[in-house]
């Protein structure tokens, strides 16, 4: 194996790198400001308009909309017309910048790196102790992960996601017992249990708080045939439960990922399918240089994922465990067919069906 090497040498142009790096830091704080007070969406699709016009539109304090406009526009995100001081968000821009953009809403990432910072004084005991976290530690992680579960897998889910399943649809609509291991706030559980009223759809999370949003949820849209309860899967197992078990960006932070794999195999009926989804990076750090949003996977793993396993006692495998890992734990617990995919929709992701 090569050595993995740096091509560029000199200081000042490494201290240049630096700068940049720092400027996209702030970028990409204010980028999750302005998803979550809503800017974004009160500038797409609008003609340009001045500082005022849009703290009008939104509600906000002007002073503040102006300077956060001065980062947008510096970041080469917002245009600006100095002659009559109006602001515009291209089209082009928005399409990954607004909930239901043509190519996601990007934003929904930037609400970790203002998260990381919040993190730091933690993450430095951490390193310093080798201890873990809880879930409580990490303040709005369930909205950002449901904003991600929402693009990730709900926007796709019919089209794209259960497709992968030969013959679910019919099975569905006539009616099985399916689990979402893992299920956070629930959204996917709940779309599939509006789609499929025959079904019968169970939610499992470590979380409280998730689960209590979920409950409501499910409450306010009248489903009888969702239910949610909050449980920690370490050593999870009911044998012969389920014609369906899904998990989606949950195998990979818990204690014992390993464990839960072989339990949620143990949990399908005979002919039973799990449908997993993880990040899809590889377990070797030299073939994700080029991997989507990478150094943001990593920081997140150290910051979330290593440290939220090593709290519950696990080995911490972290974000990027690869899914040569994660093949290899679904063919070890006994799998008859394993087969991986990656989506056009979604190529940070991969997706594993596994059929015993």
């Amino acid at each position: 194996m090569n050595k993995m090497t740096i091509t560029d040498t000199h200081p000042e142009a490494f201290a240049e790198h630096i700068g940049t790096l720092l400027n996209a830091g702030a970028v990409a704080t204010m980028l999750s400001v302005g998803h979550r007070a809503g800017l974004f969406t009160a500038l797409s699709g609008q003609p340009p308009a001045t500082s005022d016009e849009i703290a009008e539109r939104t509600g906000l304090a002007e002073r503040y909309v102006r300077e956060w406009l001065a980062v947008m526009v510096t970041g080469r995100i917002i245009e600006y017309d100095p002659a009559d001081r109006t602001y515009a968000l291209p089209d082009a821009h928005a399409a990954c910048l607004v909930p239901g953009g043509a190519l996601g809403n990007l934003a929904v990432y930037a609400q970790h790196v203002a998260l990381l910072g919040k993190l730091e004084d933690r993450i430095l005991h951490c390193l310093k102790t080798g201890e873990g976290t809880g879930y409580s530690d990490y303040p709005c992680f369930h909205q950002i992960m449901a904003e991600d579960s929402d693009q990730t897998v709900k926007d796709g889910l019919f089209e794209a996601i259960l497709p992968l399943i030969d013959g679910i649809d019919v099975r569905l609509e006539e009616g099985i017992d399916v689990l979402d291991a893992g299920c956070g706030r629930g959204h996917v559980l709940i779309a599939l249990a509006e789609r499929f009223p025959a079904s019968r759809f169970t939610g499992y999370d470590l979380c409280a708080d998730a689960i209590d949003h979920a409950r409501n949820r499910a409450h306010s849209a009248g489903l009888s045939n969702v239910v949610f309860e909050q449980r920690d899967l370490t050593g999870y197992s009911e044998p012969g439960r389920f014609d369906l078990v899904m998990s989606f960006d949950a195998v990979h932070d818990q204690k014992d990922p390993e464990g839960l794999i072989n339990g949620l195999r143990a949990s399908l009926k005979p002919g039973g399918i799990y449908l997993m989804q993880d990040i899809g990076g590889s377990a070797y750090l030299e073939q994700n240089l080029d991997f989507p949003m990478a150094s943001l996977l990593y920081a997140v793993s150290c910051a979330h994922c290593t440290p939220v396993s090593i709290g519950q006692g696990g080995d911490g495998l972290g974000t990027m465990w690869g899914w040569e890992t994660a093949q290899r734990m679904l063919e070890d617990a006994g799998f008859a067919a394993v087969t991986r995919h990656v989506l056009p929709h979604d190529p940070m992701n991969v997706w594993f069906v596994s059929r015993i």
